[in-house]
């Protein structure tokens, strides 16, 4: 089971490809994924959007080892990626994954039976108006006890980043259960013991069988990865996974697993060796 458990991240910050190396990336997948990442226009965003799809595949790949032609991701009504497995997922009841990126990082977190939810923050600081000013636009989505906590923070900075703190754990918990919106995100409230032993309230009630973990991911960047029960997930979400309901020593046992280290990766080792070998031969010919 610990095998399901993957946190991979790559850096971009140093990848300044040709256009040629984008367009042999690029061709890593399917045609019909190709266009959302070239809609985008500025070329830091292309990287970010191909990056994302090609972790997804290539950690599908290494976990499941279904060869990267015969994985199919689809997406739910909200845009939640899954991946349709059959009977290739037996060893993991509801193989999952997240990927969260902004800033220099891209990264992607699997579990093998709880939702997972990842998310990523760079922290950076307003330019055109005050601290207070900016994170003002964003009060809606904190509870009292929260927004208290974040504008008392300390130092404008102290504010700042407890504010992105927040927001990177409310961010995954969405993610995990495969929301599309922000809507009533001032329900979900979260606690926790200097960031550590984390946990969060849904409208009130102590949501016990999720776990969260806050961590830095180089300079000026927080990531936030979010554990939690299957039932949690939004309908259209739910229709995509194995099972929903567990016996609580299963469930236990797969909430309580290791949350690895995330393993650094870079673009080239996210393209398949059987990839490169092809476009060699089609060069050559």
């Amino acid at each position: 089971m610990e095998r399901g458990v993957q946190r991979w991240v790559v850096n971009i910050s140093g990848w300044d490809p040709s256009p040629q190396d984008f367009s042999f990336a690029l061709s890593v997948l399917p045609s019909v994924e190709q266009p959302s990442v070239t809609r985008f226009v500025q070329m830091e965003d292309r990287k970010r959007a191909l990056v994302s799809r090609l972790l997804q595949y290539a950690l599908v790949n290494e976990v499941l080892a279904i060869p990267y032609d015969e994985i199919i991701i689809k997406r739910t009504l909200e845009g939640k990626p899954y991946l349709e497995c059959g009977d290739v997922c037996a060893d993991f009841p509801n193989f999952n994954f997240n990927a969260s990126h902004h800033g220099d990082y891209v990264a992607i977190a699997s579990e093998p039976l709880c939702l997972v939810g990842l998310d990523i923050v760079s922290i950076v600081i307003p330019q055109k108006e005050t601290v207070i000013e900016f994170i003002q636009n964003f009060s809606s989505y904190f509870s009292s006890f929260e927004w208290d906590s974040i504008v008392n923070a300390g130092t404008s900075d102290d504010i700042l980043i407890e504010f992105y703190r927040y927001w990177c754990l409310k961010e995954a918990y969405v993610k995990a259960i495969g929301s599309g919106v922000a809507y009533g995100l001032d329900r979900v409230e979260f606690h926790h013991s200097c960031w550590t032993n984390i946990s969060v309230n849904v409208e009130g009630k102590a949501m016990k069988e999720w776990r969260f973990w806050l961590l830095e991911l180089g300079k000026g960047h927080l990531v936030s990865i979010a554990r939690g029960h299957p039932r949690s997930a939004t309908e259209s979400y739910m229709r995509t996974l194995k099972q929903a309901e567990f016996d609580e020593e299963e469930y236990n046992a797969a909430l309580h697993l290791p949350n690895v280290r995330f393993v650094s990766r870079t673009v080239e080792q996210l393209i398949p060796v059987s990839h490169k070998d092809r476009v060699h031969r089609t060069s050559i010919s």
